[in-house]
C-alpha cells in the first residue's frame, strides 16, 4: 500500500487530540503549510488589518508581499530542510469553518470540568516520611520500599524484602528492610504497602472497630471462605452464628482492598469530542463537527507564486513541489476524514435516534458492516472512523463505538439488543428469592419464556461481565432460615 494512502488512513484513525498535535508539528516541518483565519488569496479588504504574529521558533511563515529579505531568508531554511522529495503536486484551496467560538467555549467546559490530582503516591508517602524521625540507614529502605509500590496496584507491595539487598545481606541488613517495611505500612493510606490482601486489611483494622475480634478472626482464617460465601462452614469452624458472621462481614467491607487507587488516576485525560448533535427545524438530530486546528490551511501563496514566475532553480523548484505536495495531500486526508466522520456518525444517529428522545436502554441492534453499506464505504473504514471519536449529545458525550450493539432476535424474528437482554436478566436477579437464587440454567429458561433466544453459556458471560456473583455466592443465609 502507498505510504500517503498509509498516511490518509491513519488520520482518518487520529483522535481529535492526536490530529491537533499532527498538523502542529506539520506546521513546523513544512513551512508551505500555513494556518490563517481568512483565506490568503482573499482580496486585501477581506484580510484582518494586523496579523496574529506567528512562533518564528515553530517556523511557521508568514510570507507578506513586498517582503523580499525576509522571503529569501525563509526560503534558503526551506531549501536546506532534510525533506523527502515527492516528484509531483497539485493545488486545492481549503473552505474554512466558521465554528472557532464554538470551538474554544466547548474546549474550555471540557478543561474546567477535569479534575487532576498533581501529587503522586510516591511524593505523598515520602513526605509523611520526612516529618518522622526515621534513621538514616532505614530511610534508604523507606525510599527503595516506596519506589517499588504501585498506585496501579492499589498501593501493595509487590517485590519482596530480599530483592532490595544484596545477595550476600548481612541479617542487621535484613532487619533494617524489616524496619522500614513498618515504617511504610503504618503510612497514610491505611493498607499501603501490604504484600496481599489479608495483610493489606489487617493493616486497616483497629480496636476501635466494631466486632473486632470476629473481623480479625474472618480476615485470618476464613477470607476465601466469606468471598466465595461458604457462611456455614465457617459457621461449623467458628461457632459464630450466621447472623454474627453477617455483621462482621459488614464491617469488613468498609475496609479498602485498594487502599491507594485513587493516586492511579493522577492525570485525568480530556475527552474532546469530534462531533456533536444539534436539532435541525423538522426535529431531526443533525451530526456537526468541530474542525479544531484543521480549519484554515492552506499552501503558502508565496511559494506558489515562487514558481510561477520562474525565479526558482531546477532543484528549488522539485523541492517546492514535493513540499506542496506533501501540504496537499495532508490537507485532503483531513477533509476526506471530515467527510467520512459526518457521513459515518449520521448514518448512526438516523439508526439510533432512540437513543436521543428515550435513553440508551432503547438502542438498537447496529453493526459496523450496516454503517459501511449505507454509506458506501469498507467496513476497515468504518472501524478507523469511530475509533476514539467521541459526540457531544444532550445525553452526555458518548463514544461512536458505544452506538455498535450486538443483538439477536425473539422467537417472533424481532431484533433485540443484548443490553435489552441484559436489563432483564438484572430484573431475574433482583427480584430472585434471595435464600434460594436463581441458576444460569433457570435464568435462561426464564428469559426464553420472555422469546429470548439465549443459550446458558450466554447468561453466564453475561452476569460475569455485569458482576454479578454465581448462585452459591448470591444465597442470603438468614433469608434461608426464616
Amino acid at each position: 500500500m502507498a505510504p500517503r494512502m498509509i498516511q490518509s488512513m491513519e488520520i482518518l484513525r487520529m483522535a481529535a487530540t492526536e490530529l491537533e498535535e499532527k498538523i502542529e508539528q506539520e506546521l513546523i516541518e513544512n513551512p508551505i503549510l500555513e494556518q490563517h483565519t481568512v483565506d490568503p488569496d482573499s482580496t486585501p479588504e477581506e484580510k484582518p488589518k494586523k496579523e496574529k504574529e506567528k512562533d518564528v521558533e515553530q517556523k511557521e511563515l508568514v510570507i507578506e508581499e513586498g517582503d523580499n529579505a525576509n522571503n529569501e531568508d525563509d526560503f534558503e531554511r526551506l531549501v536546506n530542510l532534510d525533506q523527502d522529495v515527492p516528484d509531483h503536486f497539485d493545488e486545492r484551496p481549503r473552505v474554512s469553518s466558521n465554528r472557532v467560538q464554538e470551538s474554544g467555549d466547548r474546549q474550555h467546559d471540557l478543561m474546567a470540568n477535569v479534575a487532576t490530582r498533581s501529587e503522586t503516591l510516591q511524593d505523598y508517602l515520602l513526605s509523611q516520611l520526612g516529618e518522622r524521625e526515621v534513621e538514616p540507614d532505614v530511610m534508604k529502605f523507606c525510599e527503595k520500599i516506596i519506589s517499588a509500590i504501585s498506585a496501579e496496584s492499589g498501593g501493595y507491595f509487590k517485590a519482596s524484602l530480599t530483592d532490595l539487598l544484596p545477595l550476600d545481606a548481612s541479617p542487621e541488613a535484613i532487619e533494617l528492610a524489616e524496619i522500614a517495611l513498618a515504617h511504610v505500612q503504618d503510612l497514610e493510606p491505611k493498607g499501603v504497602g501490604a504484600r496481599d490482601l489479608k495483610e493489606c486489611l489487617l493493616l486497616q483494622l483497629t480496636l476501635d472497630i466494631e466486632n473486632y475480634h470476629s473481623v480479625h478472626k474472618l480476615i485470618v482464617d476464613h477470607l476465601d471462605d466469606l468471598m466465595h460465601n461458604r457462611l456455614p462452614v465457617i459457621e461449623k469452624a467458628t461457632g459464630m452464628s450466621i447472623e454474627e458472621i453477617y455483621a462482621a462481614r459488614d464491617e469488613l467491607r468498609k475496609l479498602d482492598p485498594r487502599p491507594a487507587s485513587e493516586f492511579a488516576d493522577n492525570f485525568v485525560a480530556v475527552v474532546k469530542p469530534d462531533l456533536w448533535l444539534e436539532q435541525d427545524d423538522e426535529g431531526k438530530w443533525v451530526v456537526k463537527m468541530d474542525e479544531g486546528p484543521a480549519r484554515n490551511l492552506y499552501i503558502s501563496r508565496y511559494y506558489r507564486e515562487r514558481l510561477k514566475k520562474g525565479k526558482a532553480t531546477k532543484a528549488e523548484k522539485e523541492f517546492i513541489k514535493g513540499k506542496i505536495s506533501s501540504a496537499q495531500w495532508l490537507i485532503e486526508s483531513i477533509e476526506q476524514r471530515r467527510s467520512t466522520l459526518l457521513r459515518v456518525a449520521q448514518a448512526i444517529f438516523d439508526h439510533q435516534s432512540d437513543f436521543i428522545d428515550k435513553g440508551p436502554e432503547f438502542l438498537k441492534a447496529l453493526k459496523m458492516d450496516q454503517i459501511a453499506e449505507r454509506v458506501g464505504v469498507n467496513l476497515s473504514t468504518v472501524s478507523r472512523a469511530v475509533d476514539d471519536k467521541y459526540i457531544e449529545t444532550p445525553r452526555g458525550i458518548v463514544a461512536l463505538r458505544a452506538f455498535f450493539i450486538q443483538g439477536t432476535q425473539t422467537d417472533a424474528g424481532e431484533d433485540v439488543t443484548y443490553n435489552k437482554i441484559r436489563i432483564e436478566l438484572q430484573k431475574l436477579i433482583d427480584n430472585e428469592d434471595k435464600a434460594k437464587p436463581l441458576s444460569d440454567f433457570e435464568i435462561m429458561n426464564r428469559l426464553k419464556n420472555m422469546s429470548f433466544d439465549i443459550a446458558r453459556r450466554t447468561v453466564s458471560k453475561y452476569r460475569e461481565k455485569m458482576g454479578i456473583p454465581n448462585t452459591r455466592q448470591r444465597r442470603d443465609y438468614r433469608a434461608a432460615k426464616k
